[in-house]
């Protein structure tokens, strides 16, 4: 049996991961520091026999025997990542390292889930792997679009002199059940406002736009990459090329949900990206990848999670 580490398994995105490898057999080991994971998520999980739980932070080391590690740690919303931008850097940058190490001792195939803030606030679109960004190195965002670009060059660079298999996706917005409500993301923010009778809050003009990918289908597509021919080592996009305005979704959630709220307008954060959608060419070509699941039909899931949670 196939042993594979999940860091940052008890997350969102890293959940849904263990989750589907546990389903399939594989014997998975989730390791995180619970920042912005959390129990709940893995609950399901716990009393699985292929399934173990350490609590740990990835910026120390880690030493145990794996065939394969998904490293997903690190937070990924603006609010949890400005919280402590230092620990964010150091989550990237260190815990690359750490897990590259684990790697290298257990001749493991790694994959690194880096995302589409690398390409900063877009002077191109859609955005091609091929481009390099256009991105603020000390801005308020920093800690997070250059630490994960950062881990990539490190993954680079062990791939290039230690000769360790690698695998890179950039992860375009995703949302989905087991969110956290107070993430700071626009779908939970806009979901959970809807819920609780708040006034849906859009940051501008609510004409900057995002591709929203359901978890569901990122994690088909993390699947396939970890299992794609050995040359094709990316980095690839992985999310969903259907375009949205700010406005269009805090009107879709609104209707979706029957909210009496009202949407208000206020400014813009520094370095928000005002235009994000992944050009999917090379993950179709590839790994056969596409995204199967409607904002619709991905939103009614999302709603209904939401709404069996308590205190909304």
């Amino acid at each position: 049996m196939k042993k594979i580490l999940v860091t940052g398994g008890a997350g969102f995105i890293g959940s849904h991961l263990c989750r589907r490898l546990v389903n399939d057999g594989y014997e998975v080991i989730c390791l995180d520091n619970f920042f912005t994971g959390s129990k709940r998520n893995i609950q399901d999980l716990i009393e699985k026999p292929n399934f173990d739980v350490i609590r740990q932070d990835v910026t120390q080391p880690v030493k145990f025997n794996v065939d394969e590690i998904y490293n997903l740690a690190c937070p990924a919303s603006p609010v949890h990542y400005q919280y402590d931008p230092i620990a964010t850097m150091k989550t990237s940058v260190l815990g690359a390292i750490n897990m590259l190490e684990l790697a290298q001792d257990n001749g493991a195939k790694i994959l690194q889930a880096s995302t589409s803030e690398v390409y900063g606030d877009p002077l191109v679109h859609p955005q091609l792997e091929t481009y390099w960004g256009n991105v603020n190195p000390i801005g308020i965002r920093s800690c997070y679009d250059e630490g994960k670009r950062a881990a990539e060059t490190l993954f680079f660079d062990y791939h290039r002199k230690c000769a360790i298999p690698i695998k890179i996706i950039r992860i375009f917005n995703t949302y989905g059940t087991a969110m956290h409500p107070n993430d700071g993301r626009v779908v939970s923010n806009f979901i959970v406002q809807a819920l609780s009778g708040q006034d849906l809050t859009i940051y501008g003009d609510g004409q900057q736009t995002r591709s929203f990918c359901y978890v569901d289908d990122l994690v088909a597509g993390m699947i396939l990459m970890m299992n794609s021919d050995p040359d094709f080592i990316g980095p690839v996009n992985l999310g969903n090329p259907g375009e949205f305005t700010m406005l269009e979704l805090a009107e879709m959630v609104k209707a979706m949900t029957q909210s009496r709220s009202s949407i208000i307008f206020k400014p813009l954060p520094a370095d928000d990206p005002k235009q994000r959608k992944p050009d999917i060419t090379l993950a179709q070509q590839k790994l056969g990848w596409i995204p199967r699941i409607s904002l619709k039909e991905g939103l009614t899931k999302t709603i209904q999670y939401f709404s069996n949670l308590e205190g909304l």
